[in-house]
């Protein structure tokens, strides 16, 4: 018996505990498994998965499996056993040598989902990997069957267009809304950033407070006008992110602008023990959103992405646990260091202003 079955929605942080979960539902599974991922790691993770999967492919149980080709470098062959038994495997878009190389292959698939039977979905930020294995996460296990099959429609549409460059994109204009739940799926545009303008609203209309969680945070104007203007009318704005990430050049650039943030009464929280790698919104203890999208301008440019929205008290009771235990290994931004960090770390900040649309 699966000790998670008969629980609605449960929030799990560490990475151990959500493979461990996940790989519970997958061997548990009768029907059908249909897992969405970024990364998909050749470690430790990888195989514990990919062995899973074949198991239940022996099994009779349907799976597919959809990876992006531009966070997975595995080549199909890493799958031929499962294939072998009848599991489809995709990869979304491969990257294509090309004159505009970077244009049209900088378009990926950044969401992470898993649904099981019709009964189990989980969605989040964790990558299939044991590079991750140490970070903080956040991962959803939802076990409400209206919602599950709004995410297996959903998985189903990306499974569709894994290889089409130009696609309808009638799917993806409106929000949907489940059970009380709100689901917005993003993909790649420059003007329409369906999360991104979400975002904007529910900052504008805060009126007690906002967390923000998230790995990289580099946000364009508008949200950052948006945040600032939050903090300056009163409401408590506080952005927890990670001291040091495992992007580098992220951190660089995003460093640039701490200093306005603090000066116009925004709250910066700086994670230390590792990489804090969950994406996530909490709006006057009311409101909650867990997506896949980070908080920058690729995820919102570039990158297809999911947002869970909602304000059911239960989800933003245990979101509020996540934050509060995230908080206790935070410390400060400390304005008086920044202030005196190196002249060289300034020019290269400058530098890379031109290039921040592509981290």
């Amino acid at each position: 018996m699966d000790p998670l079955q008969d629980i609605g929605y449960c929030l799990i942080s560490e990475p151990s505990s959500i493979f461990d979960a996940m790989i519970t539902d997958i061997l548990a599974a009768r029907h059908y498994i249909y897992l969405e991922t970024y990364k998909f790691g050749n470690d430790a993770t990888g195989n514990r998965f990919r062995n899973a999967l074949t198991q239940k492919s022996r099994e009779g149980v349907k799976v597919k499996l959809l990876l992006d080709s531009w966070g997975v470098s595995l080549p199909i062959s890493y799958f031929s056993e499962m294939i072998r038994h009848g599991a489809e495997v995709r990869y979304f878009q491969k990257l294509v040598l090309t004159f505009d190389f970077f244009t049209k292959n900088h378009r990926r698939n950044h969401r992470k989902l898993l649904i099981i039977d019709d009964r189990i979905c989980y969605m989040g930020s964790a990558n299939l990997t044991a590079y991750s294995v140490n970070w903080r996460e956040l991962q959803i296990r939802m076990t409400e069957s209206t919602l599950v099959q709004c995410f297996k429609k959903i998985f189903y549409q990306n499974f569709n267009i894994h290889k089409t460059y130009i696609f309808n994109k009638f799917n993806y204009r409106k929000a949907i809304h489940c059970n009380g739940f709100e689901i917005i799926q993003d993909m790649p545009s420059i003007y329409r950033q369906r999360i991104k303008k979400k975002f904007e609203h529910l900052i504008a209309h805060a009126t007690k407070s906002i967390f923000i969680e998230t790995p990289y945070f580099l946000p364009g104007f508008k949200l950052r006008k948006a945040l600032m203007d939050a903090a300056q009318r009163g409401v408590n704005v506080y952005i927890l992110m990670p001291q040091h990430s495992d992007v580098k050049i992220v951190d660089l650039l995003r460093n640039r602008y701490l200093g306005m943030y603090y000066r116009a009464g925004v709250k910066l929280l700086m994670y230390t023990p590792n990489n804090l790698h969950a994406k996530d919104m909490l709006i006057d203890d009311l409101l909650f959103c867990i997506t896949t999208a980070n908080f920058d301008y690729r995820s919102f440019r570039y990158q297809h992405e999911l947002a869970l929205l909602g304000q059911q008290p239960e989800i933003v009771s245990l979101l509020r646990n996540h934050l509060e235990q995230t908080l206790s290994h935070c410390v400060p931004f400390d304005y008086d260091f920044w202030k005196t960090r190196p002249i060289i770390q300034k020019i290269f900040e400058r530098l890379l202003v031109p290039f921040r649309h592509l981290f």
